[in-house]
């Protein structure tokens, strides 16, 4: 049987089907007394927020999964979640029985809501549910041994990171491209396909998961196993060969010099790789890094952080990126709540400009931090020239003011995301220092498509003409004028874009840092004619 789906983590694996299937029945038990009910619920609670804190713990070198886990924790402990359940239980019902309506009325809000953060939040407000009801019930998630293949309708984020998937997969019936899941996948290796067609998989002991066809094939016969240990050694072939550019500087097969620069969340990440093997970091995403309004004001915190940066840099450059907060990325206190369609609201500089005395703070801390070696700032979300010039005088201003004081500082290159159409048409009008593509909303804006859709995956293809034609346009107007040009998103990290990145002129890549081995294979066999 040949299932397919959509892609959103390479890999191959092979090994025993585990249809997983976490649910929890309705509790079958006898009430107790109200105030057992409640004890019971209280306890449930408790215990599953223990668990996920020791969980978190383990995790703490993994940005994306300690926001997701922090989110979880702070969610069981907010009072307006839990209220309803314990009123339910005054009410009558079942500690399970009442945990379980109440979280479901909160699960449909979440996932009608129109703004997009919302909305993928209710596969963790699923997760939570489930997590109570199974300390309710006295059971554990099942079990999954590593290297098998996980098929599930879907797989909450903190389920994913409890497995040990050893050379394993996984396979969904739902889920899109941008979900958490998917990022953790591809950020842990782990081979994974979403969207699958839906078929009974039960009798099936074994699959084999194909992330290049985007096929799982369960129970394969004698052909398709040998056609996998063909794949599988091609493929081993490929992880030695980017073991091998790792090391090396990237350079296309006619030898022209390509700089590929890494992509850094909080910089806690940075402890695991070696600076030699990339040209400096091409994006430090600070709205991972400052999570509530005491932080985006803490000057000292946040130069201490880019200060480690720097170091860990050791003279590469660094590109630093403004308050990229709003959109799925709240902060509260000052992000803008309830926001009609937030991806094209008051998010990035718009928010920023909203606040100057926070991006005062930021840019303070940064021009602090450029005393120290050649760090960049970055603005996102930039769609006019004059937004552009209201950040340049307060950068200005902030410098002067420092200098006045006799703080040790220096001027930063001050440049612009392009990732919206109206600014990457019209980027002749920016009197930037450097520009840098951030192809994941380039590409949202562009083809009308939300990035967290997954029916409309297919429309979201990077490869599509009209962002290739706004790409080169960028990188022909950055040599006519001088002006560096690099691309920061998931674009460059994907070794199929990687020839029609470089034949729009484009050499200047960052990427995720899994992927720098790879990257750099695909830049060394490219050639101009494969453009």
């Amino acid at each position: 049987m040949l299932l397919r789906g959509t892609p959103v983590s390479p890999g191959l694996a092979r090994g025993p089907l585990v249809l997983l299937d976490d649910g929890i029945d309705g509790a079958s038990r006898a009430r107790g007394t109200t105030a057992q009910e409640t004890v019971k619920l209280r306890e449930a609670i408790a215990r599953a927020r223990d668990e996920l804190g020791v969980l978190l713990a383990s995790k703490a070198q993994n940005g994306a999964a300690e926001d997701i886990l922090a989110f979880q924790i702070e969610m069981l402990g907010d009072e307006e979640l839990t209220r309803p359940a314990f009123a339910g239980i005054e009410a009558g019902a079942q500690a399970e029985h009442a945990w379980r309506a109440s979280m479901e009325t909160e699960i449909l809000g979440y996932h009608e809501a129109e703004d997009l953060y919302f909305r993928a939040r209710a596969s963790d407000l699923r997760d939570l549910r489930d997590r109570v009801l199974r300390h309710l019930a006295g059971t554990a998630a099942a079990k999954v041994t590593a290297g098998s293949i996980v098929v599930a309708d879907d797989l909450p984020p903190s389920r994913f990171l409890e497995i040990e998937w050893g050379g394993g997969g996984a396979v969904l019936f739902q889920g899109s491209p941008n979900s958490h899941v998917a990022m953790l996948a591809r950020s842990r290796g782990v081979p994974m396909i979403v969207g699958a067609e839906r078929a009974d998989l039960r009798g099936h002991e074994h699959g084999i998961l194909d992330c290049g066809n985007g096929v799982l094939i369960a129970s394969p016969g004698v052909e398709e196993a040998a056609n996998f240990a063909a794949r599988r050694n091609a493929d081993e072939r490929m992880r030695a060969e980017e073991v091998h550019h790792l090391a090396q500087a990237a350079v296309t097969a006619s030898g022209e010099r390509v700089q590929v620069l890494i992509n850094v969340a909080d910089g806690l990440e940075l402890d695991r790789i070696d600076p030699a093997h990339c040209d400096g970091i091409g994006l430090v995403r600070t709205e991972l890094l400052l999570r509530t309004l005491d932080e985006l004001l803490d000057e000292e915190m946040q130069y201490a952080a880019y200060r480690r940066i720097m170091l860990w840099a050791g003279g590469r450059p660094v590109t630093i990126r403004t308050l990229d907060a709003g959109g799925d990325k709240p902060i509260p206190g000052y992000t803008v709540d309830g926001e009609h369609n937030p991806f094209l609201g008051v998010r990035g500089v718009r928010l920023s400009l909203r606040h100057p005395h926070v991006l005062t703070a930021q840019l303070r801390a940064l021009a602090r931090a450029a005393a120290l070696g050649p760090l960049k700032i970055m603005v996102p979300m930039i769609t006019t020239p004059r937004e552009f010039d209201q950040v340049r005088r307060l950068l200005e201003a902030a410098i002067a003011v420092l200098r006045a004081a006799g703080t040790a500082c220096a001027p930063p290159e001050l440049g612009m995301m392009v990732e919206v159409p109206a600014a990457a048409l019209a980027i002749d009008l920016f009197e930037a220092d450097f520009f840098s593509i951030g192809s994941n909303d380039l590409i949202q804006y562009v083809t009308a498509c939300s990035r967290d859709s997954g029916s409309l995956a297919t429309l979201q293809d990077p490869l599509q003409p009209a962002v290739l034609r706004l790409i080169h346009e960028v990188v022909k107007h950055g040599a006519g004028s001088g002006t560096p040009v690099s691309l920061c998103g998931d674009m460059a990290s994907d070794v199929r874009c990687i020839p029609s990145l470089l034949g729009t002129g484009l050499r200047s890549l960052s990427v995720a840092p899994a992927a720098l081995g790879r990257v750099k294979g695909a830049i060394a066999r490219y050639r101009e004619s494969a453009a």
